[in-house]
Formats: C-alpha cells, structure tokens, sequence
C-alpha cells in the first residue's frame, strides 16, 4: 500500500532557509488574493498551523517501541528512525514535510503580521495579531524540539538552534543561519508573551481549531516546562484548565465505556466538542495505519515487551479505582498494542490508482497533559501535596467507577512505597521481565532529589507516557530527563541512546543541509 502523499508539485525542501528558493519566498503559502483588508487577515491564519506533526518521528526514536522482527513488515523512514539514522525517506510523516511545512505555517503568521501591520495596527486585528504570534512560536518549538538537542541553561548557548524566522521573506533572502539553541528558546517565549494578552475567543467560529486563550495558555504551560521556568508553568496550566478546573479533564469511562467500534473511539478522543480538547490540527499524516490496528508496519511498535511491562499493563495506584480503562481498549494485536487514537480520512485525487492525502485529526494539547504538566511543575518546586492531587485527579478521570467504588486518594507515603518498590529498568534489557515503569533519570540542566520528589516525578512521567501513547510526546520527556535506553535490532547488537547522545537532536533534511544549512552532528 502506499501510503505517501500525493504533490501535484515538489514545495522547495529547504522551506525558506535559502535564497535558491526565491520561489518559494515570493510566493505566499496558498492562492489567497492580495491581503488588503481586515476581513482577509482571520481567514489567512487557518494556514498558520502545520499539516504535519512529528507524531512518528517522536514515537519511532523512542523507548515506547520494540523490534518485533525481521518476519514483520515496516517502511524505510520507520527503520532509520528507530535505528536514530539519517532519516531521509520522503514520507508523510518524514523531517522533509516537517521542516517545510512548519516553515510554510510560519510564512502565513509573518504575512499575517505583516498586514496587520500594514494597515494600522487597529484594535479589531489584536486577537489575530496575538494568534499569529503564537503560531510563529509553536512553529518554532515544534522545529526546535526535534531538530535540536534537548534545553539545558548552561549549554544551549553553544548549542544550534533553528533559523529563527519573523518575515514572510517577499523581499528579503531567507537565513541559513541556525543561531543558538538560547536564542531561538528567547525568541519563542517573547512571542508567546506578546501574543496571548491578545487573544479573544470571541472572534473564532470554532475555537477548537485555533490558539484560543486555554490551547494558548496550554501551549505556554508547554514551553515553560521545558525551558524549566517551574512557577511560570503552574498558571498557565491552571488557565488552559479552565474555571472548570479538575471537570474539564477527559472522562474515560464516560467517553469510551459505551464504544464498540474502532472508528468511534478515535471520533471522540479528537472531537473537537470535547472540552478536554483545546486546539485540534488536521495533519497529512499515515500515523493511523503505523500504529493503529492494521496488520502492517507490525516490525517496530508498540509490542508486548512494552505493552505488558512498561506502559499499560503494569500495576498501578488505580487498582481499588476500578482499574484504568485504557487497557480495554487496547486492540488484540501483539506486535502493535494499539489504542486506536487516529482514524484516517483518505482524500483521494485518483480514485483508479489509489493515489490521495491521508488525513488524521490530532489534539495537540489538552487539559489531561496542562493538569500533568502542572503537577511536575509542582514537584519540582517541592509543592508534592499538590502535585499528588493533579496525580490523584488524573487517575481519577482515566478510572472505573473510581467514586463509585470510593477508593481512597493516593498519599505521598503510598507513592513513595509504590515507586520505590520497583526496580530501575537496565538500560540495556536482556529480558522482557527487567522492563518496569521506573527508569534511571539523567535530567538536562535541572536536579532531582532522591526520595519523594524523583519518585512524583517518576509517576507522573509514567502517567504522561499513558497520557501520550502513539503521540511521539515521551520522545521529548527521554530527552528532557536523559533517560537512556536500547534499541534492539535482530541480529544486531542492541544500540543505547546515552544521556548526552547526539542522536537526540534528529538529523535535517538532505536537501536543507545541501542549501547551506549546518547540519546536526550526531555521531
């Protein structure tokens, strides 16, 4: 099956990072007519958002997959993902759609920008003006989170980050210079803090699909858990969560306990009526046929290594809860585990050769990840009695009739026994039954305490790799937290990914690198 998107036209790989690419700078990212009027500059921002995520770039580079072996099938950016080589095939999912269409999506938020500024800079443009300056940031901090090593104060001075672009490039020649990982990481704050005083939901039709001020604040949350800026994190993840507060979580067994068909799980996990749902992208993305229950792409996923002893199976603080209903949903397939998050919406253009765009829906922030992002921030201030209630709260929502069964709250000396109980996974496992939930932390320019604070911070990165399954998220918490673990390759010694790798900064693409670019240097 092929599963590539279809182009009726190849887009400048090197986006707008060179000045060969004249083409592409002159030209504005769709067929839009000359923006001269107010009315043009809201509709312009539905392009501002990239159609491609790095879902199974995150997903394939980390530890949330097994080699299930050589008899399976797979695809080749698959296996040099996995491996952590160069990632050169031309996929939907690949570094090459990523980069240009983050690009392509900044390009729209400068033009934006741009005209606001044209014409006056008037109040009525303000909450689009703040949209698109959030969408220049997330372009970015999407760009810097996979092509750039991990964010640590003391060495992102002397570390690449990524051109950092604030014009549509009409009239000017596009950088090639990647500045510093300190640099891009300023730049990216200062437009989150210019841009969500502005914003205002009232202006959107369907706030779901844009930076209204909760996804915004989510976002912010995002970013300042991974700059490490802990007591920034905690308002904004209380504003994302809404004055609903703790009722604005997912409800599981709600939501899925009636579903019996496939398609109908993945309809309300990213329905966009769902108020755990805060801003939902549709993404040209294969994501759902890799890691959904499918019997191909079978040879690195999700299998019963993982499954059974690192993610849903293993016991948890939620027994007496009624038990997680995530692990009912898992669809029988031993290779993948799969819950089946993404449906895909096959667009064809030739019908008679199966040629087409397959399209999945992605909520890419939520209150669930906004309540956890706010319980490490918690931790890592010293603040466990509230980081164990954003823990308790969490398993709560994904629980069977957990008030039901009137289960008492987790308390730190339960956690501290529970965690402590388990032993660190080797970094190179040998056998299945030496995999456990609790791995040895590395973290990148931050300390954690042994005791009670490692073993809160341990739960709620077990929780967010829940949280996240199928996402390509836990690929940014093993980088953040050092974790190292192996990659094992039949008939092939087993490859570990070191705290300090290299290889968690993903190589470019080929022809970015070509254009002038620095390329990462991984080895």
């Amino acid at each position: 099956m092929n599963m590539k998107r279809y182009f009726t036209s190849i887009v400048c790989l090197a986006a707008v990072l060179t000045s060969s690419c004249d083409s592409f700078l002159d030209t504005l990212p769709d067929d839009r007519a000359e923006l001269n009027s107010p009315d043009k500059v809201g509709p312009l921002l539905v392009s501002a958002y990239p159609t491609t995520m790095p879902l199974m770039i995150g997903e394939l580079s980390s530890d949330n997959v097994v080699d299930n072996g050589g008899q399976y099938g797979t695809s080749l950016l698959q296996e040099q993902l996995y491996l952590w080589r160069e990632p050169t095939a031309n996929d939907n999912d690949g570094v090459a759609n990523l980069w240009s269409n983050c690009y392509t999506a900044i390009s729209s938020a400068n033009t934006a920008l741009e005209t606001i500024e044209f014409l006056g800079n008037p109040k009525n443009l303000q909450p689009f003006k703040g949209e698109a300056l959030l969408c220049r940031a997330y372009g970015h901090f999407i760009l810097q989170s996979v092509f750039c090593m991990p964010y640590n104060p003391s060495t992102a001075a002397d570390e690449m980050g990524v051109p950092y672009v604030t014009r549509s490039g009409k009239t000017i020649e596009a950088p090639t210079d990647r500045g510093t990982l300190a640099q891009t990481i300023e730049l990216i704050g200062a437009d989150i803090e210019a841009g969500l005083p502005l914003l205002r939901d009232n202006v959107y039709k369907q706030p779901a699909y844009h930076f209204n001020t909760r996804a915004a604040n989510a976002f912010a949350a995002r970013y300042y858990l991974y700059t490490q800026q802990w007591e920034k994190v905690v308002p904004c993840a209380t504003a994302a969560l809404g004055n609903g507060g703790l009722s604005a979580l997912r409800s599981w067994e709600q939501d899925f306990g009636g579903i019996s068909q496939v398609s109908d799980i993945a309809t309300v996990y990213a329905s966009e009526k769902k108020e755990c749902n805060l801003l939902i992208q549709s993404l040209y993305s294969s994501a759902a046929y890799v890691v959904g229950p499918y019997g191909i792409y079978e040879r690195y996923a999700h299998g019963t290594p993982i499954y059974k002893y690192e993610t849903v199976m293993p016991k948890g603080p939620w027994s007496e809860h009624g038990g997680l209903v995530l692990p009912n949903f898992i669809l029988a397939n031993n290779q993948k585990n799969p819950f089946p998050k993404f449906l895909t919406n096959f667009e064809y253009i030739d019908k008679t050769s199966g040629i087409g765009y397959a399209h999945v829906v992605y909520p890419a922030f939520t209150t669930d990840l906004a309540l956890l992002a706010r319980a490490e921030a918690y931790a890592m201030t010293g603040r466990y009695d509230e980081a164990l209630a954003d823990i308790n709260a969490w398993i709560e929502s994904h629980s069977y009739n957990s008030k039901v069964t009137g289960a008492k709250p987790l308390t730190l000396k339960a956690l501290d026994k529970f965690i402590e109980g388990i032993a660190y996974q080797p970094t190179d496992v040998r056998y299945s039954e030496q995999r456990t939930i609790r791995k040895k932390l590395n973290p990148q320019g931050f300390t954690v305490a042994k005791g009670t604070q490692e073993n809160v911070i341990q739960m709620i990165l077990h929780l967010r790799r829940l949280e996240t399954l199928h996402e390509g998220l836990r690929w940014q918490d093993v980088k953040r937290y050092g974790i190292e673990y192996a990659h094992n390759h039949a008939g092939e010694p087993s490859k570990v990914l070191t705290a300090d790798s290299p290889l968690r900064a993903i190589q470019l693409p080929a022809d970015v690198i070509d254009a002038g670019v620095k390329p990462n240097l991984r080895y």
